[in-house]
């Protein structure tokens, strides 16, 4: 899987692109039909929320997948994000099992 990882409007950090990569390795085995990971790390100049947004779009046969979250801390929001993205993933794979 082609792994993208953005960080918008702050700058790059690499702890948390290894961290991101690292969290998204364990889906692109389970699911090998993945073929590109769109990251986007925010952060709220004005939070409403928490202010630190990670947000993910996976690419796969059929529609995209998309997980956001909204935490205090990068590492929060990354955990949740996956977390989403593997509840949907199970779905999709259940919903492709007759196919393949």
């Amino acid at each position: 899987m082609k792994i993208n990882i953005q960080f918008v409007r702050m700058p790059t950090s690499e702890t948390m692109d290894g961290y991101m990569r690292e969290k998204l390795a364990p889906l692109s085995k389970k699911y090998e039909w993945l073929t590109t990971a769109e990251v986007f790390f925010k952060k709220e100049h004005k939070p409403k929320g928490k202010g630190k947004i990670c947000e993910v779009q996976l690419s796969l046969p059929g529609p995209r997948i998309f997980a956001s979250s909204n935490e205090k801390n990068f590492e929060m929001a990354v955990k949740e994000t996956i977390s989403d993205l593997e509840k949907q993933l199970k779905k999709r794979k259940q919903e492709m099992n007759p196919y393949i």
